[in-house]
């Protein structure tokens, strides 16, 4: 791993996160020390993970993480004491890690969790497709297919894609088509790397974090009369060309004409 993405894998909040974790428990280690030496006095173990909880989300706070990161700061050390006490078997801390990672990835690196849209939204962006001949859609970041495969049902003349990053959704996606025999094609991999140039709508579900990069990238890379859709998460201080505003409290689709 080269020094450019040390120090890109060391600004990610999750590695921010990490960082601040042991920081606060070194300031816990401290505090029962002082404790002992001065006063006499033991910190028991509940305690010493409320104080452990505290500091995180404290620091988290100085630090500027995002507001949902002190919740998770804060419960972190206490889950981690309850989940020991239960004496659960050590087999299922690793399936549970392997079946997360599996399905997260590289949520840690893109701040993009894993986000199903939904045939509300399905339909709406069905309705958004050019009449060409032939037209080319891709779903960045496009979890178990659902999308992909209905416009796929419902277009057989056009070319539908879906990339994702993480396997296993990329890998159910692909095995979804594959028993439906759909034409819609899965693509297991980062959608940075794939050029936006071929085709005519580019639709994401990805996460605010994730979309100035998204819009850089569709600037310069999507051709004049295409369009850019993105659910739930607008471009800041981009005015979209359409917004389609979801039923029933569902979130919007936001649309850029290039």
């Amino acid at each position: 791993m080269g020094r450019v993405q040390v120090r890109q894998m060391m600004r990610t909040p999750a590695i921010h996160a990490l960082l601040i974790q042991l920081a606060a428990f070194v300031l816990v280690l401290l505090l029962a020390v002082g404790l002992r030496t001065f006063a006499g006095t033991d910190l028991n173990i509940l305690s010493a993970a409320l104080v452990h909880g505290a500091a995180a989300a404290l620091i988290s706070y100085w630090r500027r993480l995002a507001a949902w990161w002190f919740p998770i700061q804060f419960i972190f050390p206490v889950a981690l004491l309850t989940v020991h006490a239960l004496r659960l078997p050590s087999w299922l801390f690793l399936a549970a890690f392997l079946a997360l990672t599996c399905l997260y990835w590289t949520t840690f690196r893109t701040q993009v969790p894993f986000f199903p849209s939904g045939p509300a939204t399905w339909h709406a962006v069905a309705g958004l497709l050019p009449e060409k001949e032939g037209v080319r859609v891709v779903d960045v970041g496009s979890g178990l297919g659902g999308l992909i495969l209905h416009l796929a049902r419902l277009r057989p003349e056009g070319e539908f894609s879906g990339i994702e990053v993480a396997p296993l959704p990329w890998l159910i996606s692909a095995l979804r088509a594959r028993l439906a025999g759909s034409r819609g094609r899965f693509i297991r991999g980062d959608y940075d790397r794939l050029a936006f140039a071929g085709f005519d709508v580019v639709f994401a579900y990805l996460s605010p974090a994730a979309m100035p990069a998204l819009w850089a990238k569709a600037r310069a890379e999507m051709r004049p009369g295409t369009l850019l859709l993105s659910h739930e998460f607008p471009i800041p201080g981009v005015e979209p060309s359409l917004i389609i505003p979801g039923a029933a409290g569902r979130p919007s689709l936001f649309g850029w004409h290039m």
